[in-house]
């Protein structure tokens, strides 16, 4: 088995490429151009799909253990719940609109950009908020016992970006990963 806090710490640098892509795409609404909605679409899809239901569950579980160890953490480790469910409704509001977009709605880019801007700040909040304090603390705090309660917390199904048999809708995607700089 991986070791935990690598494949967490992977995990997140992959998420914060793609929140990258996002905000570029994000961007181009400030510089007149038109942002490429289906990649944008692919980007919350797929965050919607892996990280909310494999990886945040996954984290649950491991807050869980945590606590057991360190009732000190519980104030941040609450937020960071809290959080999960935040990010997962702001996905899927952002999710709506891009699907309304891509199907010709016409929807206010004010809206589409408020949205996309929520979701960013919060997940980018999040994402920095466990490397600072929390995975440090799970590498001091928990063992191999607490790492396989936090194996089995979760069914384990392949990353269909990242993983070794990715999904043909993420194939554009993925070529654009292949070529943006890996800054983290």
């Amino acid at each position: 088995m991986a070791d935990p806090i690598t494949l967490w710490h992977a995990e997140h640098v992959d998420f914060s490429r793609l929140l990258d892509l996002l905000e570029g795409q994000v961007a181009a609404f400030h510089d007149g151009k038109s942002p490429n909605y289906e990649l944008m679409l692919d980007i919350v899809s797929y965050l919607r799909e892996f990280p909310d239901r494999t990886h945040h569950p996954r984290e649950d579980a491991a807050f869980a253990r945590l606590l057991a160890h360190d009732p000190t953490l519980s104030l941040p480790i609450n937020r960071l719940l809290q959080e999960h469910r935040v990010i997962a409704v702001a996905g899927e509001e952002l999710l709506t609109l891009l699907n309304e977009v891509v199907d010709g709605a016409l929807i206010a880019r004010a809206s589409v950009e408020a949205a996309a801007a929520t979701y960013l700040a919060y997940y980018r909040h999040h994402l920095a908020t466990e490397e600072r304090e929390i995975l440090p603390r799970a590498a001091s705090l928990l063992t191999p016992q607490d790492w396989n309660f936090v194996a089995g917390a979760v069914s384990h199904g392949p990353d269909p970006l990242f993983g070794d048999a990715p999904d043909d809708r993420y194939r554009e995607l993925r070529e654009r990963i292949a070529v943006a700089p890996t800054e983290v």
